[in-house]
């Protein structure tokens, strides 16, 4: 009789620490639930473009300053054509030609004179810099996004192909000087293509505008 009594004891201790073990798989799982849904939002806030530290502001990229505890001062701000921004305090900076270490350090060093030990993160929002243009006898002329190595040709293909018209022979391509002159460097498509002058088939800068009369 003991025996059978211990054997149902041991029998109910089982089955109810099973209850137990079910009770918080199925807890854990509804909090694992809840997470997951709390980090798959849709409405979360998207990050701004990812660039590399080398990257080199340039003019109309879009800048994210953010100065700890300082609301005044932080703000978006586009570079503007001159290459500066101007901020509360400390006016104008440099801008372009940084990249956005270099510049969180400018303007770090600029608040000292007024804000003891500032935090300054620079983010650059919108990557507006990087594109050439186009224009005169093309498909499609406009401006382009230029990645690393496109050259005249390349420019000329992506804009769609000459026109009927197209002077051929008489292509340029003008570049700013820092200065704010002008570079040109003619560019004869028909001589490149029977392989006569191959190194003045040059790879393009941000802002470069090519060309076609």
């Amino acid at each position: 009789m003991k025996h059978r009594i211990h054997r149902a004891s041991i029998a109910g201790l089982l089955l109810f620490a099973a209850c137990s073990i079910s009770a918080s798989g199925q807890s854990a799982s509804r909090q694992s639930g809840d997470n997951g849904g709390a980090a798959a939002d849709p409405a979360a806030t998207p990050a701004p473009p990812h660039v590399e530290d080398s990257f080199i502001i340039g003019v109309d990229d879009v800048l994210s300053i953010n100065v700890w505890k300082e609301p005044e001062i932080s703000k978006q701000i586009p570079v503007r054509s001159d290459g500066k921004i101007s901020l509360p305090l400390i006016g104008e900076v440099q801008a372009a030609g940084r990249t956005p270490m270099q510049l969180q350090q400018d303007i770090a060093e600029k608040l000292k004179n007024y804000i003891s030990d500032p935090q300054v993160t620079v983010i650059v929002q919108q990557i507006n810099s990087l594109k050439f243009n186009i224009l005169g006898q093309v498909t499609k002329p406009g401006s382009y996004p230029l990645t690393a190595g496109t050259t005249v040709v390349d420019a000329i293909a992506v804009a769609g192909g000459f026109k009927d018209f197209a002077k051929k022979k008489s292509i340029y391509v003008l570049r700013e000087d820092p200065s704010g002159g002008e570079h040109r460097f003619m560019f004869n498509y028909e001589a490149f293509t029977k392989g006569a002058n191959i190194d003045q088939n040059i790879a393009l800068k941000p802002r470069d505008t090519v060309v076609v009369p």
